[in-house]
């Protein structure tokens, strides 16, 4: 283990690298997509922050996480105002404090690139689950779509990923610091090239990767066909809500659209069609006529229809986000109930707080989390469905897989984020989620982006521009065979994850055992002399 040296940069210009480091990660990230610059990112923060103690390491964390955070989900305060977006975003930099705290002291062990790794891993872990629920977005993983990295998803999920590419990072940040210190008079050392061979070797194994994967894609045999449906919405933002049946007609629309193409003869018929989250914007049990609509629409286009819908909760001000599969013979079948709501967005986290400090919260009914593992039956195969932000949390779309299904489904609803980059971002992770599963990922919403993704993440079709509306419609391999990522599940992320804070508390333990060493012996204590006083 090495010593604990002097850092590399003055204060103020290690201020400013953390700063920029945020900022270039969000370039990584879609609209941008140079993914490049994630591993570029990890090694500007692992630059910043080496050679420095704890507490200021932390606080250069945390102004990476809020230069990142803040424009990566500036989208969050579109319709709904700048607090939530601010609160938002400086409450995930804490998680990047902590990770600016344990990066000296990792970075100083033998192999710092793989602690790097590991320790990012540790931070999203958390962030990814605290505080409610935990928030995934900007997770390294979810950057690189579009790269050759991607096929890392497929052997250890989406953290195996993240610490891939924070590896690299580390190892260019190795590099880096080497070159830095030969201009402060060291010599220079072989880990400089070996830390750049690192960062450069990193996407070649990707593509290595991709050699056994890719054509995998396809070669299971069995395709079907999927049509997708993109109504559109009457409004941006929340106002739609309040235009009762008018999302529903736009849906069914296009859906006799459909209907009509296939009886001409100009489009075959598919096997499945599947709607967007809030597809249907009044409870068709409670409203006969939304129930027709949907009734006349499925059965015009002849195979089951995925819906989606807000259902009212078991109790008073209560209600679910559903996706129900509708029979064209007999009618609404399974169910799924949306199992992670949004904090603060479909339900208010500790409301009697949350009344006192602000009335608004009482316009929030609180939305009721659903059960199961999010497989539905009664479709050509066993699909998955996972509606709109679960597509971020791993073990949302893994239960699916691992109960059978064959195919997965995205829906969504992306109207509240206006044409900000969330939906490209999102459709990101859909792409992802495809590597890491092997599985066919439709991503289906109200108004864009909607997309059918192979199982090599490669998007097959994808709709136009947003608030439009639009049919997708492509034949896709359905797969039984599981990944890699899909056998050992969470165990990457538990592994790495435990393995960084074993690793941070061996590296305090022997420091606070080396400052004993070299603190100076007490002297023993000399008991001064007793003098006897002779009696007169």
């Amino acid at each position: 283990m090495r010593d604990a040296r002097e850092p590399a940069f003055a204060t103020r210009w290690a201020a400013l690298l953390a700063l920029g480091g945020g900022l270039v990660g969000v370039l990584a990230f879609p609209r941008f997509g140079y993914w490049p610059l994630a591993i570029v990112s990890v090694a500007v923060l692992s630059v910043a922050v080496d050679g420095r103690r704890a507490r200021t390491a932390a606080w250069l964390g945390y102004l990476y996480g809020a230069a990142f955070m803040l424009p990566l989900v500036h989208w969050t305060g579109v319709f709904v105002g700048p607090v939530p977006w601010l609160l938002l975003g400086l409450a995930d930099a804490v998680f990047f404090a902590l990770l600016g705290a344990v990066l000296p002291a990792l970075s100083r062990l033998p192999v710092a690139p793989f602690w790097v790794g590991a320790a990012w891993v540790l931070q999203e872990a958390l962030r990814d689950r605290f505080p409610f629920g935990g928030f995934p977005w900007g997770r390294l993983a979810f950057s690189q779509a579009d790269s050759p990295l991607r096929w890392f998803a497929a052997v250890g999920g989406e953290p195996f990923l993240s610490f891939v590419v924070a590896l690299a990072g580390g190892a260019l940040a190795l590099s880096v610091l080497a070159v830095v210190r030969v201009g402060a008079g060291e010599t220079l050392r072989p880990r400089a090239a070996v830390g750049l061979v690192v960062a450069v070797l990193v996407p070649v194994l990707g593509l290595v990767l991709a050699w056994p994967l890719a054509p995998g894609a396809d070669r299971a045999g069995r395709t079907l066909r999927i049509a997708a449906i993109q109504g559109g919405l009457p409004d941006l933002g929340l106002e739609y809500e309040s235009r009762a049946e008018q999302v529903l007609d736009n849906h069914v629309r296009q859906t006799l659209k459909l209907a009509a193409e296939v009886k001409a003869g100009t489009v075959a018929r598919p096997d499945l069609v599947v709607w967007p989250e809030d597809s249907d914007d009044d409870d068709p049990f409670t409203n006969p006529t939304a129930y027709a609509k949907i009734t006349r629409a499925v059965r015009a286009v002849g195979v089951p229809v995925l819906i989606g819908t807000i259902l009212p909760g078991r109790a008073p001000h209560t209600r679910r986000n559903v996706g129900i599969l509708w029979s064209p013979t007999t009618g609404p079948g399974a169910e799924y109930v949306k199992r992670h709501p949004v904090p603060f967005g479909e339900y208010i986290p500790l409301r009697g707080l949350a009344e006192k400090v602000s009335s608004d919260a009482d316009l929030v009914e609180d939305m009721v989390a659903g059960h199961g593992n999010g497989l539905l039956r009664g479709a050509a195969v066993p699909l998955g469905d996972v509606i709109c932000f679960e597509v971020a949390y791993d073990s949302l779309v893994h239960s699916s897989v691992a109960a059978g299904a064959q195919l997965l489904v995205v829906q969504t609803n992306n109207a509240t984020f206006g044409r900000t980059p969330e939906t490209y971002q999102q459709l990101a992770m859909s792409q992802l989620r495809a590597v890491e599963t092997g599985r066919t990922v439709v991503q289906v919403a109200t108004t864009g982006k909607s997309a059918v993704i192979g199982p090599d993440g490669v998007i097959r079709q994808e709709s136009g521009a947003l608030f439009t509306h639009d049919i997708l419609s492509a034949d896709v391999p359905v797969r039984t065979v599981l990944t890699l990522a899909d056998r050992v599940g969470p165990w990457p992320e538990y592994v790495l994850a435990a393995l960084a804070v074993l690793a941070a508390f061996t590296v305090v333990a022997h420091d606070r055992s080396s400052r004993r060493r070299r603190s100076p012996s007490t002297p023993p204590q000399v008991a001064p002399a007793r003098t006897e006083m002779a009696g007169t």
